[in-house]
């Protein structure tokens, strides 16, 4: 055995037995962990501010996030409001936040309701603006368009093919975009979810101004998620016209894109995949049917070795949410039992190990989010109720090899939130999230949650205000800074799975 296989022996064994539940790591508790300054984002005049789950970019390298909050206003397509919940109708506007100042970014001319979910670590962001006009082809639906700001810009990035509907994935730092936009040809099986839209779905990159239809792995839709520094796409696709007698579509298998080629990732065996991540080394991790199409597994897909089933706790189900570029992935699995649903529980997989980060005592399952470069893990925990409901009550901390830590006791007292979801976490340690107001449940974090921004007390960011035991005054917290809107001419290059939580349609929110 050569000295490299010896050190990854000698780590992976290390690993192993920090992941064991009972070990003395996780008895003992000794880790160390900073203390937070607690930053509300707030709202602009409405009940609830919101992140994008589900991309995992809304945090830059330097601290700076992007997300949209409520206004005041009542939504102008009510029959599909923005922030589809039965109780929360109104006009939303993206935002950046940055050193303490929240920007509203406004939205397209006309346009009514807007979000951000992706800011590259140069400064880009990306999202999607309505642009004021109905989509004649989707009666009582507001026309989305997919969008970028750039150096207070904001620029229409259009449609292709004669369609009225394009949505953001992903933006890399050479303003290069992936995304999807609707065609004008009939279609009953879109890809976002049958019957959903009537036209077909097609993967689009856009840069320089200009915007490609990727083409399909020979069925009738797709849709490109991540783009990473490399240009490298990945999405998913339909790989034929025929439906499945399991699913009730088509194929659907996940793509990579590169240099004009798409290749096809496979599956685990049954006739859905879909890709939940996506690193600058090309590696990407989803999310598979296996054979019968009964369960799902989660998987790692690599040019080397292909697909491969990254496995449960054993349980019947798992779901990765994120791969940083060590190739640490975090997700959940789930537990064996008789339960239906099983529970489940966050777990990391790291150096080919699989390990547990458990539950806090009072829950019984528990979802990971994101995994920074340092390998610190966010995600939530929950009680059974909850989990059945699909709602997170205790945002989560662990690092250093656990246990997790509720962030909730890494705040001062009296901050104003309950921290329910954490989603994100830069390399600094700069963590984003979901909270609730006092008074308002964990479920109801969809229609009067805050999102919000822990910065650590310590290291890089001494003598912070908020981080001893007093109230961080609001007015500093959440001031606001108008957008400056400068009306630009569209940037477009035309004469014009099943639904997953990729795509606004029209609300992105985690579910546990």
């Amino acid at each position: 055995m050569n000295k490299t296989a010896i050190q990854m022996f000698i780590a992976t064994t290390l690993l192993a037995m920090l992941g064991m539940p009972g070990s003395q790591a996780q008895e003992n508790g000794n880790a160390q962990h900073h203390h937070y300054r607690l930053i509300d984002l707030g709202t602009f005049g409405g009940p609830a501010s919101y992140f994008s789950n589900g991309f995992d970019g809304i945090l830059n390298h330097h601290g700076t996030a992007v997300g949209w909050a409520d206004t005041s206003a009542p939504d102008p397509f009510p029959m599909f409001c923005f922030n589809p919940t039965s109780t929360n109708c109104f006009v939303a506007h993206a935002f950046q936040w940055q050193d303490g100042v929240r920007t509203d970014l406004g939205a397209l001319p006309g346009g009514a309701s807007s979000q951000a979910i992706w800011i590259a670590n140069n400064g880009l962001i990306a999202g999607n603006s309505q642009n004021g006009e109905q989509d004649p082809l989707f009666p009582g639906w507001g026309q989305f368009r997919a969008v970028i700001w750039k150096d207070g810009n904001l620029i229409d990035l259009g449609t292709l093919e004669g369609g009225y509907e394009s949505f953001m994935g992903s933006v890399n730092n050479k303003g290069q975009v992936a995304g999807l936009f609707m065609n004008a040809v009939p279609d009953a099986f879109n890809l976002n979810g049958p019957g959903f839209f009537p036209t077909q779905s097609r993967a689009f990159l856009w840069q320089n101004g200009v915007m490609q239809d990727l083409g399909t792995l020979g069925g009738t839709d797709a849709q490109a998620v991540f783009i990473n520094e490399r240009g490298q796409i990945v999405g998913n696709s339909y790989t034929n016209d025929t439906p499945n007698l399991t699913t009730g579509v088509p194929t659907v298998d996940p793509f990579l894109w590169e240099n004009g080629t798409m290749i096809d990732l496979g599956t685990l065996g049954g006739t859905n995949s879909s890709p939940l991540g996506f690193n600058n080394r090309g590696e990407v991790v989803g999310v598979s049917n296996v054979v019968g199409d009964t369960f799902s597994h989660p998987f790692l897909w690599t040019k080397r070795r292909g697909m491969r089933d990254l496995g449960t706790l054993g349980g019947n189900t798992g779901v990765v949410n994120w791969i940083n570029d060590q190739g640490d992935i975090v997700g959940k699995t789930d537990l064996p039992g008789p339960l239906s649903p099983q529970d489940h529980h966050a777990v990391l997989w790291t150096h080919g190990v699989q390990i547990d980060l458990g539950t806090f005592p009072e829950d019984s399952s528990s979802n990971a989010y994101y995994v920074n470069s340092r390998g610190q893990v966010v995600g939530t925990s929950e009680d059974r109720p909850h989990m059945l409901i699909g709602v997170g009550e205790h945002a989560f901390l662990w690092e250093d090899g656990g246990p997790m830590v509720d962030l909730n006791t890494l705040i001062p007292a009296g901050s104003g939130l309950t921290l329910t979801y954490a989603v994100a976490i830069n390399n600094d340690g700069v963590i984003a999230g979901f909270g609730v107001p006092p008074g308002v449940p964990p479920e109801d974090y969809e229609i009067q949650g805050h999102a919000y921004i822990l910065i650590p007390c310590e290291d890089d960011h001494p003598n912070l205000e908020g981080c001893d035991n007093s109230i961080v005054d609001a007015s500093v917290t959440n001031a606001i800074r108008p957008h400056a809107h400068v009306e630009l001419p569209r940037e477009t290059n035309h004469g014009s799975l099943q639904r997953n939580n990729r795509f606004h349609f029209p609300a992105l929110v985690p579910k546990n």
